[in-house]
């Protein structure tokens, strides 16, 4: 099975991506989480990747297919994987050469995902990337630049619609249940 989970930061991507990978026995791979990695190393690529996160700013798409690609071409993932944010703009979606089986779209309010983003802390500490300025950019980049894609994947009849406001447990239920896993 090939997910991928979209939703603006702080809509439970991440949660339901962990508690979904061990439930399908499938590697959780977050293109975030690959981007704060490379941020932190000190190379012109990894400077290039931190600035344009703390600016609130999506990656570019070539940028970002080019290494979620490479990821992807470990073994660890050829039986399957849940990836979280991306592909998120209708050229990485059309571009993207692996058959995704489902995409599902955690639909949270601005209001909903700032309270959360407000209480989560990152080892205790405030991400560099979650400034409020930064997040509301980032909350606007994403439905300027996803809303295209997720009309694709509509089309496509892979995108499920699930109400990222309810109890995580009713969250991940809704989820299990679409997909028609047990």
């Amino acid at each position: 099975m090939k997910l991928v989970l979209i939703g603006i930061q702080g809509s439970g991507k991440s949660t339901q991506g962990n508690l979904l990978s061990k439930k399908l026995r499938i590697p959780y791979l977050s293109s975030g989480h690959i981007f704060r990695m490379m941020a932190r190393q000190k190379i012109p690529l990894g400077r290039y990747i931190k600035e344009t996160m703390a600016a609130g700013l999506l990656m570019p798409d070539d940028k970002t297919m080019e290494i979620v690609n490479t990821y992807l071409q470990r073994p660890v993932y050829q039986k399957g994987y849940i990836l979280d944010g991306f592909p998120r703009t209708l050229k990485q979606a059309r571009h993207f050469k692996e058959k995704i089986t489902k995409v599902i779209f955690l639909k949270v309010s601005e209001k909903e995902a700032l309270w959360r983003l407000s209480f989560r802390k990152d080892n205790g500490l405030v991400r560099e990337d979650e400034t409020l300025m930064a997040l509301r950019k980032r909350i606007e980049m994403f439905y300027k630049k996803t809303a295209p894609a997720m009309e694709y994947y509509r089309e496509k009849g892979i995108l499920l619609e699930i109400n990222g406001e309810q109890s995580i447990d009713s969250i991940y239920k809704e989820i299990l249940k679409k997909l028609k896993v047990k």
